[in-house]
C-alpha cells in the first residue's frame, strides 16, 4: 500500500526550530541531563479528540521530556494524526541556569 503524506495546511514550515515546554512536570526534566546536541528524538501527537492537541517530544528510551509549544502542536498534532510524520534533533540543550521553556531547542522536519 503506498500512503500518500497529506499537505501541510497552508502557510505551515516543512523545517522549523522550537523550543520544548513542559520539562519541568512530572519529574521530566531529569532526562534532560542525557540529551546532547544531535540527539533524535520522536514525536507523538497526542490522541484525537483533544481540544487542545499537543505533539509531545520523546528521547530514545521512550520517555516523554515535554511537548512542542501549543501554537505549533494545534496545527502539527491534526496533520500526523491525518499520516503526516516528522522528526526531530536537538539543536541545542543548556543547563539549569536557563529558563525551562529555553533549555532545549529542536529542529523539525515534517516529512513530505
Amino acid at each position: 500500500m503506498n500512503r500518500r503524506t497529506p499537505p501541510l495546511p497552508e502557510g505551515c514550515p516543512r523545517c522549523f526550530r522550537a523550543t520544548i515546554h513542559g520539562t519541568v512536570f512530572a519529574g521530566r526534566d531529569r532526562h534532560l541531563e542525557t540529551l546532547r546536541a544531535g540527539d533524535e528524538l520522536t514525536l507523538l501527537p497526542d490522541p484525537p479528540g483533544q481540544d487542545n492537541p499537543n505533539v509531545w517530544v520523546h528521547i530514545p528510551s521512550g520517555d516523554p521530556i515535554g511537548h512542542l509549544p501549543p501554537e505549533i502542536g494545534e496545527w502539527l498534532a491534526p496533520w500526523m494524526l491525518r499520516g503526516g510524520s516528522a522528526t526531530a534533533r536537538a539543536l541545542r540543550v543548556s543547563g539549569a541556569d536557563v529558563p525551562s521553556w529555553r533549555r532545549v531547542l529542536l529542529e523539525v522536519r515534517c516529512a513530505g
